[in-house]
This record gives structure tokens, sequence and C-alpha cells, in this order.
């Protein structure tokens, strides 16, 4: 999951449009904190650009970067790391010089992105520099555009381009582009599984108007675009220089299935997604998630409980009308540093339980001999469960009961929030008494899955009896097809990654000691005991993954743990934080 935006400034002479996007990351911040950039584009057709890994604040300095990135429009992007590398040359947008300099920000995962590697390499002939299915989203599209065979495009050779590509693509998308000196677009998967809004604020002299595509509708409210209106499933959007917005729809609508887990737990509360109040469907998650606790603890066992305690912070909006519901005292029992990153989307596992205990601390006169129940969005690995359970009883408590708003998370989530491997979900082969134990808790309440999918479609303004969502990580059921041996694949990029991660201190150890390991094979630059591994090719120097393919051949290079963007001069590259 991440967060992405396209703005253009009605005046073309402006250079204001970095600073607006760099806003605007802000606003976007808890949808990525692994990686951020920023494209512009400025009188001319030249680009501009600034990403690396880390939050906005430090890639752009505290703003002091925007100074380098003058234009009048540009895409901004923040990056949640997927299944794949987390490297800096994945930090986004993308960018390709042919045809005619296209600049790329993509939310979202392809679920055919080996069927497109090897279209890629065999009949397009184009180079994937990276493990990112963005950069070949990019390519397609830019392979597409090429076929025109033009020296300039307009909008009906980019809505053809839009709608061949999207033929080929699988999965879920929302995605933003521009083309150097033309303009800026936007669009969407068939089945509206990705969020994508589209904003228009009108200049001070009332003849023209800037617009602003986000994931979410927070970034465009606090900047002033006020005419709103979601990006249709299926739907592309162009807004060329000095033009207004031409929509096309690109591919048949095939349903209209935004993923639940943005109303559950990804994005803000001020936030409306297709036209559904994440705060409201939240609040209607905690009344029906009252009614759930009575039902299995009985009024016996409920009668016991002295408090309702949210864990913060997604679940503050919950967690007050599962009080009230239960005519229980609430209270806010933990403080949170809000200098922490989510622990939830940290890239490894040890990261993340580190993370729980300097997130969160427990105030101990809300729990000192307390029956408590503490309210959460969701459990997925049960790491910060345990971890917070644990600071419970610390803090004093005399029993801990933890009520979910959501169902058991039992699949992998394959549209762009990297949850877990299947094996690794707590819930995963349990039931509810053994996950229970294992985040040691008295008890464990789940929201049935017809409950949540309620508390959010009664607020859709299509027909709530019919409005769907992506829910397979709940029962399996994926809104697309998915092909077979995908989840395999996931599961091996996930242990190159976590092998890079575990790898970390060997190499430290190893340059400190500038000693090398005997019998040993390098994984991304790092020696250890065993074989080549991950994309690193089997048998050493002989042989190699070329946008993977395995060839044969002596000029090979070992996979690195990181490698700089070689698109386009990017100073972020070099740059450091004073």
């Amino acid at each position: 999951m991440c967060g992405i935006l396209a703005l253009i400034l009605a005046d073309p002479k402006s250079v204001d449009a970095a600073s607006e996007l760099h806003e605007a990351l802000y606003l976007l911040q808890h949808r990525g904190q692994d990686a951020c950039g920023i494209s512009t584009c400025a009188a001319g057709g030249r680009i501009y650009q600034c990403k690396g890994n880390g939050m906005g604040a430090t890639v752009f300095q505290n703003g002091q970067r925007l100074a380098d990135l003058p234009g009048y429009m540009g895409l901004a992007h923040l990056r949640y790391p997927t299944a794949g590398s987390s490297a800096n040359a994945e930090a986004q947008p993308f960018y390709v010089n042919s045809p005619y300099g296209i600049a790329f920000a993509h939310n979202g995962n392809l679920i055919n992105a080996r069927e497109l590697k090897h279209f890629l390499d065999e009949v397009a002939h184009r180079h994937i520099n990276t493990d990112s299915d963005s950069e070949l989203m990019l390519n397609i599209f830019a392979n597409e555009l090429n076929e025109t065979g033009k020296a300039r495009v307009n909008e009906e050779d980019l809505f053809s381009s839009l709608e061949r590509m999207t033929k080929r693509c699988q999965g879920a998308w929302a995605c933003t582009a521009m083309l150097a000196g033309f303009g800026v677009m936007g669009f969407r998967d068939p089945y509206g599984i990705r969020p994508l809004i589209l904003g228009a604020r009108p200049r001070p002299d009332g003849a023209s108007k800037d617009y602003l595509m986000a994931s979410e509708s927070v970034a465009l409210d606090q900047l002033g675009f006020a005419e709103q209106r979601d990006i249709k499933p299926g739907e592309a959007v162009i807004i060329a220089k000095n033009s207004a917005p031409i929509f096309r729809q690109v591919h048949e609508q095939l349903a209209y299935s935004p993923d639940i887990f943005e109303f559950v737990y990804f994005a803000r509360p001020d936030t409306v997604i297709d036209g559904i109040s994440v705060h409201e469907s939240r609040k209607r998650m905690g009344t029906r998630l009252g009614r759930r606790v009575l039902e299995v603890m009985g009024e016996e066992r409920v009668k016991e409980i002295d408090v309702v305690i949210p864990i913060p912070e997604t679940s503050n909006t919950s967690a007050p009308c599962v009080a009230q519901f239960l005519n229980k005292r609430y209270c806010q029992g933990f403080v949170k540093n809000r200098y922490v990153h989510r622990t939830f989307i940290m890239p490894s596992q040890t990261k993340r339980r580190a993370g729980v205990r300097r997130k969160l601390r427990a105030i101990p006169q809300e729990f000192k001999d307390q029956n408590v129940l503490l309210v959460d969005d969701s459990i997925v690995r049960g790491t910060t469960s345990r971890e917070i359970i644990r600071m419970a009883r610390e803090a004093g408590a005399k029993s801990v009961h933890i009520a979910c708003c959501s169902p058991p998370i039992l699949n992998c989530h394959i549209y762009g929030i990297d949850l877990a491997s299947q094996t690794d979900l707590v819930a995963y082969n349990k039931t509810v008494a053994q996950i229970a134990k294992d985040i040691e808790a008295d008890t464990v309440i789940y929201q049935t899955l017809d409950d949540l999918k309620s508390a959010c479609a009664e607020l859709s303004p299509r027909d709530p009896a019919t409005q769907k969502f992506e829910i397979g990580v709940y029962c399996g059921k994926y809104v697309t097809e998915v092909p077979e041996g995908y989840f395999e694949y996931l599961d091996r990029l996930r242990g190159s990654k976590e092998v890079v991660t575990i790898l970390d201190p060997i190499k430290q150890l190893t340059i400190a000691s500038n000693e090398s390991v005997p019998n040993a094979t390098k994984i991304n630059g790092d020696s250890v005991n065993g074989n080549y591994v991950g994309s690193v090719a089997m048998g050493g120097a002989s042989s190699a993954f070329v946008n993977g393919e395995q060839i044969s051949g002596e000029d090979t290079a070992d996979q690195v743990s990181d490698r700089m963007d070689i698109s386009l001069h990017n100073f972020g590259d070099y740059s450091t934080v004073s």
C-alpha cells in the first residue's frame, strides 16, 4: 500500500508544484514510511526529481530540497514496501526517457508480474532494473505509447495506450503519470481495489483551475481542492496543460470493490474513499463489535469488565462505540509516541517488536487492578498484540481481553499490502482459543465478516445491498483470479528480503574485521554458508538472472542490498541530512 499524488497548476509559469506536493505528502505519510519522492516538470519539459529511502522530512530535508524541484506540475509517491526489495532504486516516481519522457507513481500490486517481465524482455526489448512491479507497469505503458510512432502524442493516443496496457496487466492499481511538457493523468484498476480521487481548485482569477489527484481525500481537503470526484474502476483521466480534465473508460468496469482494509486500518479517519466515510465506518464497526463481545462473553463476564481501552490510533474511533454499547467506562490507557513509525509497516519482525515498546506506554493508573477490554483494528502476526497485552499486565491489569474490529486474517494480501506469509499469520490454522493463548490474552473476540462488510456498505452512495469489497484476506476469495503458483512466488520474494535484513549485522561485522567467511555464498553482497538463494543465480559466476530469466555468461553481478536510481540524475541519492 502506497500513497500517490499528481498535481497540475493552471499557470504554466509557476514553480510551486513541489511545495504543494510536499505538503500533501505529510498528509499521506501514514500510507508509506519506507521511501518517498517527488518529480516535477518545468517550462521546456525538463523533469526534476528527488527521491530516496526515508520519510518526507528526511528525504526533502524539511523542505530545503524543494527549491531544486521547479515546475508547474508533478507527481509524488510514498512507498510502503510490498513483496520484493526495499532498495533506494525502488523509490518512486519512476522515470523513462522514451518515449516522450514519462514519470510514474503506482499504488497496488500486479499479480502477473512474471508474465510481464517475459513480455518486456523477449518482445518489447525493454530493460527492467528493479524488482518493482511499478517499473514493469511503467514500461508496459511506455511500450504501448511507443507503438504510435509519433513525434508528439495527443489525448486519444494516451487513452488508446492505456486501454492496451490495462488488458495486459492483472491485479490492483491506482496510478498517476506525467508526460514531459504535456500534462498529468491518473487511472485505476477495473475492480476499484485501490483508491484514487481527483480534486479541482479555482484560481483567484476565477477563469482557470488547478487539479490534484491523491490516494485519499484528506490531501485534497487540506489543500483547498473542494470540487472532488472519485476516479471510477477502469477509468482514466488526462489533464493536459491549460486544459480541463478528460475522462475515458479504458477498461470495462468489472466490479466496484474497494479494499476493505482501507477502512479497517490503512486510511486516515478523516478520509472519504469511494463515497464512504472512514470515520463513520469505524464507528459502526465499534457498535457491531460491542454486540459481538456481548454474544461471545455473555452478560455475566461482560459485567466484570471495568474499562474499555483502545490500542492507538486506528481503534480510537471504534473503541468509544464499543464502550457505549456495553455501558462501560472508556479511557485512553496508552500514551503514543508520535515520532515512531507505524509498526505494522515496519519491514521486519524484530523491528516491529522493538517498535511496539517505543511507540506505546501504558498508563499504570488506568490498568492497575482493572479487568480490561482492549480494542484493536486487526490482529495480523500477533507481535504487536502480544507486546501490548504484556504491557497491560505489567501495568497491573487483573485480566486482559481483546476485541478486534475485523475478522481473523487467514490469507495473504495480494493487492499491495504485504501483511505476511500465510504461515506467519497468527490466525493461520488456529482456533480463537489458540490465538488467545498465543498472544497471552484471556479472551479474543473477532468481528464477523458480515458485520464488517455491512458497517462499510451501508454508508455507500451506491446500492448498499450490492456494494462489494475486496475481502480475500479473510475468506480466501479474491476479486481477481490468482495465477497458479503466485503465493509461492510471494513467499520466495519475502524470504529473499528477510535474508537481506538478517544479514545486515553480519555485513557490519565482516566490514569491521575485514575478514571473509570461508566456503560461503554471497547473498546481496554478504557472505553466508549455503547455496545462492532468492534472485541470485545458482552456481556462481556462470549464471545469472536478467529480467527474471536465468542466463549463462561470465559478466554477472551479485544482487546488492541497495541500489541508486540510474534512470534520471537524482540528487537525493547523494545528499546527506544536515
